[in-house]
């Protein structure tokens, strides 16, 4: 396997890849995204027919519409997509990619796996102090146990545990959402704000205490249909949120905080809802000073089911026009200490993060501050304006 194909699906000939991506043209005041579709290796403009991804996402039949590339004329090959968009900073250019999502709001669902319970409680009580951490997982692990995977959200068995932890003074805010009937929703960032393969992530300059979040990210068209998925890398400040829950605004959501990639996968025949159910994810963090981080979760341990939290984000009560992306939660949760005894796991500056599935490719990441990240400056109002420009809308 070639370097450029081992981003893709392992099965990437059969699937259905779209995304959007900065092609290039003759007049710089006209370039903008493009929605692209990738078929037979080769990718192909679909932007005169689907202006923007959301648009694709809502058609009846998203696979096929996809798929169709009659009368349009191939802009580049995949390999050379894939090749300019991980290459470091200056030296990407078009043809390059960019996150696969638009117009779609960038939903969140917190605490869905029992390992990742366990270490938002150690947040809480330890404030948002690192030194704590250890001492306390020890303490918690001994009150609830470790493996909360078998207790199923909203239960008689969730009530029961719940009476318990509270008679002890052990209840939490995430035992709340991780155990109870209603799961943590928020909005994680705004339409446009994501950033893509190959570019840089932010972490906010103040904390000392974060750590990547690999996730299945689902895409729900505006009729609350699940239509696809990606990768994406739920960027968390663990000191911020565990200071105050009310800080998950400021945890969250800062520039390039939030990444999805490299492309969307529709469903069809050969990737379905089951797939995403079913899904294994692999992380690597390799740090500039040699450090090596691996970490694995599998959706088959969430304890939530991917549709019951679709149904929970969307419905009666709150509606989507334009669809949305759903971060599903993350089993992984990094405890090794990389520094000092009792530390733990935090980024350092020029950190890899490389974030795989074996049905979705490869999302790969560096590390940097949010303020230094790539200022987020191309929101609606200049999307309309360079479609409009380019005869797409």
């Amino acid at each position: 396997m070639s370097d450029w194909d081992s981003y893709l699906p392992e099965d990437w000939r059969q699937a259905t890849l779209v995304g959007r991506a900065v092609l290039g043209c003759e007049d710089p005041a006209l370039q903008g995204p493009s929605v692209v579709s990738v078929v037979d290796g080769a990718v192909f403009d679909l932007t005169h027919r689907f202006s923007t991804i959301a648009h694709l996402c809502a058609a009846d039949r998203p696979a096929e519409a996809a798929k169709d590339v009659s009368g349009l004329a191939p802009v580049c090959r995949v390999s050379e997509l894939i090749a300019h968009s991980i290459a470091p900073g200056a030296k990407r250019a078009a043809p390059c990619l960019l996150a696969p999502n638009d117009l779609q709001v960038v939903k969140a669902a917190g605490v869905t796996f029992a390992a990742s319970l366990l270490e938002r409680i150690i947040e809480e009580k330890a404030g948002g102090d690192v030194s704590r951490a250890k001492a306390l997982r020890d303490e918690l692990t001994g009150v609830i146990g470790s493996d909360l995977s078998k207790i199923v959200p909203g239960s008689e068995d969730a009530k029961t545990l719940e009476r318990h932890l509270r008679a002890i003074g052990y209840w939490s805010q995430y035992l709340e959402v991780g155990i109870g009937p209603d799961a943590e929703l928020f909005t994680k960032a705004p339409i446009l704000s994501s950033v893509g393969f190959g570019a840089e992530i932010g972490l906010h300059p103040r904390s000392s205490w974060n750590n990547p979040e690999p996730e299945i990210v689902v895409v729900v068209a505006p009729d609350q249909n699940i239509v696809g998925a990606s990768l994406g890398n739920d960027v968390n400040l663990r000191d911020f949120e565990g200071r105050s829950a009310l800080l998950l605004g400021k945890a969250k959501d800062n520039n390039a905080s939030c990444a999805v990639g490299p492309f969307i996968r529709l469903f069809d025949a050969h990737f379905t809802l089951d797939d995403v159910r079913r899904a294994d994810v692999d992380l690597r963090i390799e740090g500039e000073d040699g450090y090596l981080l691996r970490g694995a979760s599998t959706m088959r341990e969430i304890s939530r089911d991917v549709a019951d939290l679709v149904a929970q984000a969307a419905g009666a009560t709150h509606q989507y026009p334009d669809g949305f992306v759903l971060f599903t939660g993350t089993l992984f949760a990094p405890t090794e200490d990389r520094d000092a005894s009792g530390m733990g796991f935090t980024h350092k500056i020029g950190d890899r993060v490389s974030i795989s599935s074996p049905k979705l490719g490869g999302l790969v990441n560096t590390v940097t501050t949010s303020d230094k990240a790539a200022p987020w400056t191309f929101g609606v109002c200049a999307l309309m304006d360079n479609l409009r420009a380019r005869n797409a809308i």
